[in-house]
């Protein structure tokens, strides 16, 4: 493994280029790497870094919702064991998972109302071509702005310039310009792209991640947004089937992460997580810093931020998400 050394810097030179990449301890590494060849991210151990970064982005999320007082989860009994291919899995879990959201609230903040109205644009079904109308292209440009107005979004684009600005640029990505930012975000996000190679552009980032997909009516992709999970809920078309956890990191209703299972459009996610409560914004931060990280197809890092030790995991479908999600790794006692 290289030597780590503290650097606040991202250098390109030459035939050669230095690589900013966040190791397995707590330094900033860099990396020595000739132009050409691949670049690999460190996904083990606990990055000190991207921790202190996401904990700020989470204590500037004003957005994110209050559990017991803006919504009630029921989590009920842990999910079973599902058979690879199989729809068919045990309910432990007789009620919705959501048993109640304050819609009001929900509707009054403008990143979540700008966000709920993009749910109904896709097509989820692989295979099949979106269209986008003219009113669908506005709302994807409505949902941008509202986030861009938010603390948690100024605080990505300032973090951008900071600390990946050289390197970024070098490469033709999230230059310092607000307006051009803007625009690596909606590619990042909702450039339309083959997800079936026998359809045409079926799929994008938002869609995958935040309203979820059917592939060939025989398996859930995507679908890690709690909203989403709930809207769906609400209209009888997702049915929560219990949590899953291990005996050290039971889920409690205050929890603001969730591995769990359920079905939807007939089919069964064995086990899909999901942030709790928190607003889009702070998703679409989270997930668009790990995708800047790096151009490898699968990028992760380990962050504690709050409570919860959580793996962060995002694949690259060219200069778009392919998809992102939270892997909750063990959680700690809150602080009171």
């Amino acid at each position: 493994m290289a030597k780590s050394i503290s650097v606040n810097k991202i250098l390109r030179s030459g035939k050669e280029q230095f690589i900013k990449c966040y190791c397995v301890i707590d330094v900033t590494a860099v990396y020595y790497q000739p132009r050409g060849t691949s670049i690999h991210v460190y996904s083990q151990g606990l990055n000190a870094e991207l921790s202190k970064v996401f904990s700020q982005l989470w204590s500037m999320d004003n957005n994110r919702l209050k559990p017991r007082t803006d919504y009630n989860i029921s989590l009920q009994g842990r999910a079973g064991y599902v058979a690879q291919s199989s729809n068919s899995a045990r309910d432990n879990a007789r009620t919705p998972l959501f048993s109640n959201v304050n819609e009001t609230k929900l509707h009054s903040i403008k990143t979540y109302a700008c966000f709920i109205k993009l749910l109904d644009n896709f097509e989820t079904s692989t295979g099949v071509s979106e269209t986008v109308t003219p009113e669908e292209l506005k709302e994807n440009h409505l949902f941008l702005d509202a986030i861009l107005e938010t603390d948690v979004m100024k605080a990505l684009l300032n973090y951008t310039k900071i600390h990946m600005l050289k390197y970024l640029v070098s490469k033709g990505q999230s230059p310092m310009d607000p307006l051009q930012f803007k625009r690596q975000l909606y590619d990042i996000w909702f450039r339309l792209y083959h997800r079936d190679r026998n359809g045409g552009e079926d799929s994008c980032g938002f869609e995958h991640v935040f309203v979820g997909e059917t592939k060939y009516d025989k398996e859930i992709m995507g679908l890690h947004n709690w909203i989403q999970l709930y809207l769906q809920e609400k209209e009888k078309h997702l049915d929560y089937k219990g949590y899953k956890a291990n005996d050290k990191d039971i889920p409690n209703e205050d929890d603001h992460l969730l591995s769990l299972q359920f079905s939807w459009k007939g089919l069964v996610k064995p086990m899909g997580s999901s942030f709790i409560g928190v607003s889009p914004e702070l998703e679409v931060a989270l997930f668009t810093i790990v995708f800047l990280m790096s151009t490898e197809k699968m990028t992760s890092v380990v962050v504690k931020v709050d409570e919860y030790m959580l793996e962060v995991v995002v694949c690259r479908h060219g200069r778009s998400i392919g998809t992102a999600y939270p892997k909750l790794l063990s959680k700690q006692a809150p602080v009171k």
